[in-house]
């Protein structure tokens, strides 16, 4: 590091180490009923030395470990520092006038935040149709542009200075991380609204990836909801209807449509296709769409599966496909 740079601090060194030390004392004492502590504050000094002694010859004998250990510690500072100045940063866009609103974000007109909902609307042709068709009053648009981020995988630096990813925490209001306060929220209802295919999948989980590492309180309150666009509109005369499943197809065709006559059935490939109109009938009129809450009722489940799917270890995630792939019921390829 430069002179001028600050220095390491603790947790930049121990960031990523981990120690193992075995004690045997013939009379341990422990604080608290836990017993979480040890009580012999003597030990604490022949423990050090004995640490210190020892890894001052390891590090000698083994510059190289030394050498990677002193670099790791020098990116952890720096992305420790980055994140602060972004956090700051961050900080100071939330003011809610709206001049610190994302330039792209299409904001209601109500100031009360248990009536208003923000769609998370993927690319701007759906942005387009969506901020035609809504109800400015209550309702805001935020396109995104492509897949986010997978903050799985990145430090809290890259997080922070990822466009997309800082337009929502600026528009939410509510920051991020250890700075998160629920009650800074502008919107009562966070919906995500993506194409019904493969891609618009991945995007809703990577958006509910960063939710549930970076603004856990939304998922756990209940503020996090996903859209539900229909898959087909089928058109029989005059008459138009829209269905959100195969199953759900099949039936209206079998009870309504009737087999053999004459009708007509279009499939949605994309929120893009459908009109201001239709969007707000199908997908964002509160009286008629169908929207899904997104619930944690198992927090280290769910823990554990955003560590399997999206980390960085790709043996897990090969395991858990060849597990799971027999119960796949719609595959696209």
């Amino acid at each position: 590091m430069k002179e001028k740079d600050e220095n390491l601090k603790g947790e930049d060194i121990r960031e990523g180490i981990t120690a193992i030390l075995s004690v045997k004392l013939s009379d341990p004492q422990f604080e608290g009923q836990t017993k979480t502590k040890l009580g012999n504050s003597e030990m604490r000094g022949i423990v050090e030395s004995t640490v210190n002694e020892h890894l001052t010859y390891f590090l000698d004998e083994n510059p190289q470990v030394a050498k990677y250990i002193i670099e790791k510690a020098i990116k952890s500072a720096k992305a420790r520092e980055a994140a602060r100045k972004a956090r700051e940063l961050t900080r100071r866009k939330n003011a809610l006038d709206s001049m610190a609103l994302p330039g792209k974000l299409a904001d209601c007109s109500e100031k009360d935040p248990g009536l208003c909902e923000i769609y998370l609307v993927e690319g701007d042709s759906a942005g387009g149709s969506a901020k035609q068709g809504r109800d400015r009053r209550t309702q805001a648009i935020l396109p995104l542009r492509g897949k986010i981020l997978n903050v799985e995988k990145a430090r809290l630096n890259r997080i922070l200075n990822y466009e997309e990813i800082r337009s929502m925490i600026t528009a939410f209001g509510c920051g991020i991380g250890e700075d998160f306060d629920i009650n800074s929220l502008r919107y009562g209802k966070i919906i995500i609204m993506t194409d019904a295919d493969v891609d618009g999948a991945h995007i809703r989980t990577l958006l509910l990836t960063f939710f549930y590492r970076y603004m856990r309180p939304l998922v756990e309150n209940g503020n996090i909801y996903i859209a539900q666009p229909p898959l087909y509109k089928v058109q029989k005369g005059r008459k138009e209807y829209y269905v959100y499943s195969d199953k759900e197809l099949e039936k209206l065709i079998d009870e309504e449509v009737g087999r053999g006559t004459n009708y007509g059935i279009q499939r949605y490939k994309g929120l893009g296709e459908m009109n201001p109109e239709q969007l707000w009938d199908t997908t964002m009129n509160p009286e008629e769409r169908v929207v899904l809450r997104v619930e944690v009722e198992d927090a280290l489940e769910a823990d554990e599966i955003f560590t399997t799917l999206m980390g960085d270890k790709v043996e897990p995630r090969r395991e858990f496909i060849e597990q799971n792939a027999k119960y796949v019921s719609n595959l696209d390829i």
